[in-house]
């Protein structure tokens, strides 16, 4: 499987998990073993990916576009948040700062604990990726906010 296909199905999976598997189902019109398939890395399904509108159901359910995201991601494109939503934050900017530097910090002590013995393991690179994808929360509700203040 590529590298490409596997982005995605982490992703997939990544999207179904944080909406939970039950409403994904209900939200789909598919069985838990056809959303599996969607985001299995087995040689049999290497080629079988969640068609768009299931995407665009789970993703209107979901914390985080991650499909989206990734495609993005892939063509060297990040996503621009156009304001339909309101920033999780409830603070501003200064708020903003703070939870930045605290998520940051926790990213380097994440990375600093998985490091210590020379190798990432799988689930040490998930915890990481976690992270990462808190901390990239942090700065769109960063921006959101700055995007408030200047218009």
């Amino acid at each position: 499987m590529s590298v490409v296909h596997s982005y995605l199905k982490k992703h997939s999976e990544a999207l179904v998990k944080d909406v939970g598997i039950e409403a994904a189902c209900a939200l789909t019109g598919k069985s838990k073993a056809t959303l599996g398939r969607y985001y299995s890395s087995h040689a049999e399904h290497a080629e079988r990916f969640m068609p768009i509108d299931a995407v665009a159901a789970l993703e209107e359910a979901a914390s985080y576009p991650h499909v989206t995201s990734a495609l993005a991601e892939l063509r060297g494109n990040s996503l621009n948040h156009d304001g339909c939503r309101p920033a999780h934050g409830k603070g501003g900017v200064n708020s903003d700062v703070i939870l930045l530097s605290q998520r940051f910090a926790l990213l380097m002590a994440e990375y600093n604990q998985s490091i210590e013995d020379g190798i990432i393991t799988v689930s040490e690179a998930k915890r990481l990726l976690r992270e990462t994808a808190a901390l990239q929360q942090v700065l769109v509700d960063m921006k959101l906010h700055l995007e408030e203040e200047i218009s």
